[in-house]
């Protein structure tokens, strides 16, 4: 089955673990070269990063493109394309997952409630927002579902919108419950090194 397939993939990849700040962090380097690093609140194991690096095809290490947790804001005097940067009223699309439920909030839509629409796309295998108003629309997929190779449920999504900010939250399968429960096991084997300055030191 596909869900032991990605769990057997994490359990097979390089793992080193750091625990700084509360947080636990987790690093994978899998055999093709791809990298995953993962941040857990140390109290509630729940998850509060997840981000992917590739190598290029010559061997350089590619940016961290950021799947769950806040987009990571240009360091002060930074040059390059982090100079140019979006307007503030712009909406804002990040994903925060709760225990029992992926979840997305885009923040900046201040659009009245009965505006939005959201749904499964079930032949693209995304989730879809948009506004009668035609003023948003966004696709979105949820990676962990492709990982596990579950099909994507309607009922299992809903919305909410307050603050300006529009709330979608998708129940998470009993089988990804397993396979997180799973996971956390795994990575209580990891040794875990503690750090007061963020140096990562691989075993």
């Amino acid at each position: 089955m596909a869900v032991t397939g990605w769990l057997e993939s994490l359990r097979a990849a390089e793992k080193t673990a750091l625990l700084q700040d509360g947080r636990r962090k987790v690093h994978y380097l899998f055999p093709d070269g791809k990298e995953m690093a993962e941040e857990y609140d140390e109290k509630t194991s729940e998850l509060l990063v997840r981000k992917w690096r590739v190598k290029s095809a010559l061997g350089a290490l590619g940016q961290w493109q950021i799947e769950v947790g806040e987009p990571a804001l240009p360091a002060a005097g930074s040059l390059g394309p982090e100079l140019i940067t979006e307007s503030n009223s712009n909406p804002i699309f990040m994903r925060k997952d709760t225990k029992m439920s992926f979840q997305w909030r885009i923040r900046n839509l201040p659009y009245p409630k009965d505006v939005y629409s959201v749904c499964v796309d079930q032949k693209e295998r995304c989730v879809v927002v948009r506004t009668t108003n035609k003023k948003y629309y966004k696709k979105f997929t949820i990676p962990d579902l492709d990982r596990y190779q579950l099909p994507l449920d309607d009922s299992s999504l809903s919305s909410a919108h307050a603050n300006c900010t529009l709330v979608i939250s998708y129940q998470k399968p009993k089988e990804v419950l397993v396979a997180e429960s799973e996971l956390q096991k795994e990575l209580k084997k990891v040794k875990t090194a503690h750090s007061s300055d963020g140096d990562c030191k691989t075993q």
